[in-house]
């Protein structure tokens, strides 16, 4: 069992770097140094915030957004290598006349994406006996782990689909603080509405039902919640758990196929983004504090999902709804009074 987790993780990394197209070790410097290396307290900040937040749910892009404005990595200014020069996200072609200058933001944007590498480890470190199940269910040997492999692929469906149609009208227009303010508000008015209805249900059906008994249909559903999460601040945690009560699981069952699905929607989010803009992030940042702020959301994922299952079940949302709730009231007062 340690070395397929050994070679699980091996595998891992050499998907991540495969993905920024970059071999390891290399910088891709502006001579042989980062645009603008990414210092240890914002790789460490960053790390932590990533690794807390991603599935808790208040939203771990909309606290990486207000982290990067408070830590001013939000800057658009175009930026240039040592002779002056404009570095370029998209050199200018025929495509993109103007080319799109590489800019801090983008950068740092980027790299809200790719640090949920540490959360997709924490959750293979963690659920390794479900992870291993699936992997048996493909050889025909474990058929509880190939029916939840069915309604992980079925609820990763719908959000895969339209993430890819809206992904760049979503980076141009919603990784904001004021899209940010209006999910965390809308956020917890839906999970004050969901712990109500969990609450009138029998628990009969629930206490018995798991994740890999769910049928395709309501797995769908779960899918479906899902989409609301790619409004930055709404929370991927949130809509799939409150997805999950939905269908019919008690609160510790949804947290598990949340997490469970996190794996899949977050390894695909962050290979898309890799191929995408990995290369420009490492030229702005360089390999090695990236890689720290990965290690620190990992460990940081790990306690914060311990956590989770334990509060979820004797307290469930509400907690977390007047969180956000005071997020949202906390930046308003800081950026719009």
């Amino acid at each position: 069992m340690r070395r397929f987790l050994l070679l699980s993780l091996a595998g891992a990394i050499l998907l991540l770097l495969t993905a920024f197209r970059l071999p390891l070790g290399t910088t891709t410097a502006v001579d042989g140094q980062p645009a603008r290396e990414l210092s240890v307290g914002d790789a460490i900040v960053l790390g932590l915030v990533e690794g807390i937040t991603e599935y808790l749910p208040i939203s771990s892009t909309g606290h990486l957004i207000i982290a990067n404005h408070v830590l001013h990595l939000d800057s658009e200014t175009p930026l240039q290598d040592a002779s002056g020069h404009p570095l370029w996200s998209k050199a200018p072609s025929t495509k993109h006349p103007a080319g799109v200058p590489l800019t801090l933001k983008l950068a740092a944007d980027t790299y809200s994406v790719v640090i949920q590498f540490g959360a997709i480890l924490a959750v293979g470190l963690l659920y390794w006996p479900q992870l291993f199940g699936i992997c048996l269910g493909l050889l025909g040997r474990d058929p509880t782990g190939l029916r939840l492999l069915r309604n992980l692929l079925v609820a990763f469906f719908p959000a895969a689909v339209v993430g890819l149609l809206l992904n760049h009208w979503i980076d141009e227009h919603l990784f904001s603080i004021r899209a940010v303010v209006a999910a965390q508000i809308g956020g917890s008015l839906l999970m004050f509405a969901a712990e109500r209805w969990r609450k009138r249900q029998t628990k009969s059906e629930g206490a018995a039902l798991n994740p890999a008994d769910l049928p395709a249909s309501r797995a769908f559903g779960i899918g479906l919640m899902q989409c609301l999460a790619l409004w930055p601040g709404t929370s991927r945690s949130m809509t799939t758990i409150v997805g999950g009560y939905f269908a019919g699981l008690q609160p510790a069952r949804a947290a598990e196929f949340s997490f469970l699905l996190g794996f899949v929607t977050l390894t695909a989010a962050t290979v898309y983004k890799g191929l995408q803009s990995g290369a420009a992030m490492i030229t702005v940042f360089g390999w090695t504090h990236v890689l720290l702020g990965i290690v620190v959301a990992t460990v940081a994922a790990a306690a914060a999902v311990r956590f989770l299952v334990s509060y979820l079940s004797r307290h469930g949302l509400t907690l977390f709804a007047w969180y956000r709730l005071a997020v949202a009231g906390a930046l308003i007062a800081l950026y719009f009074a």
